[in-house]
């Protein structure tokens, strides 16, 4: 979960999918929605995982959709926390928060941008093949 549901976490879906998606669950959702990202569809095309079919979505339409039946929230941005934390007082579910710079905030040049979404790309890949990996 994050604020919008337009890079990080679809970036974090898709990386979870890729390595997990036939063991774990996983759907993204924003507390608003975001639109595509050029860049998001970039940085994971280069390591041949294929984002293009995101649908930005909040997390009110992902209750809607499905409900909220999860095990665990990785929220990945300071208002997306706060958001999981009211919604666990009626859910039960566990929390995580992961930290992630937000790459839609670095300006530059095509490859300095490329770069920072590189970076979040990297670093959630990490994060995600750490906390779920099995035994």
């Amino acid at each position: 979960m994050c604020a919008m549901n337009q890079v990080r976490s679809p970036m974090a879906e898709t990386l979870a999918r890729h390595y997990f998606g036939k063991s774990i669950y996983v759907q993204s959702a924003g507390i608003r929605a975001g639109g595509k990202d050029g860049f998001l569809i970039a940085a994971l095309d280069e390591i041949g995982i294929d984002a293009s079919r995101h649908r930005p979505r909040t997390v009110a339409e992902l209750e809607e959709w499905e409900g909220l039946n999860f095990d665990l929230i990785v929220t990945l941005s300071p208002e997306a926390h706060h958001k999981a934390l009211d919604l666990i007082r009626t859910l039960a579910a566990e929390v995580e928060y992961w930290p992630t710079p937000d790459p839609t905030l670095v300006q530059g040049s095509r490859e300095q941008v490329l770069d920072a979404y590189r970076a979040t790309r990297d670093a959630l890949t990490e994060r995600i093949r750490e906390r779920f990996r099995s035994g």
